[in-house]
């Protein structure tokens, strides 16, 4: 269930991407808010699978950890799902207020396009630095006393 470690991040750098350039979010359309949609279900679900494997393996600091942080990404996912909607919602509502003049982006007002391509930045980089921080407990845990100095000499 490493689904989150590549869907997160892709939501978040589409989030940017379509707050900051107008043109991104044409391309992306409903794409966005369905991504982040998909992103937030897939936490739930990956954190109870961890939580159930958390019950299943020798517990220690290093699982007790990986599993704690893992339940901190929900909060960035609800506010990437929050945020992509918005943007997209508000490119649509500048959109079919005029829908006959070509470049209709333009009409996104400046100061809505900045707070939210800032926002989108802030919980962007806050949501993968926790994916990350999530990810690196996780191989601490894993690793953790797996690795010998001397190398193994029978292969079978």
């Amino acid at each position: 269930m490493h689904i989150v470690v590549v869907l997160v991040p892709l939501t978040a750098l589409a989030l940017i991407l379509c707050a900051a350039l107008p043109s991104a979010m044409r391309r992306f359309g409903l794409a966005l808010p369905v991504l982040a949609l998909v992103s937030l279900i897939s936490v739930p679900l990956t954190t109870n699978a961890g939580e159930w494997l958390e019950r299943h393996v020798d517990s220690n600091a290093l699982v007790r950890r990986h599993t704690e942080l893992g339940d901190g990404l929900l909060p960035w996912a609800i506010a990437l799902f929050l945020l992509s909607t918005a943007v997209w919602w508000s490119y649509r509502r500048a959109v079919h207020r005029t829908p006959d003049v070509v470049g209709t982006t333009s009409k996104v007002a400046l100061p809505l396009r900045v707070t939210a391509a800032v926002l989108s930045l802030i919980i962007g980089v806050g949501a993968g630095v926790q994916v990350y921080r999530i990810g690196d407990s996780g191989a601490k845990a894993a690793w953790h006393d797996g690795y010998s100095a001397v190398a193994h000499t029978d292969h079978a």
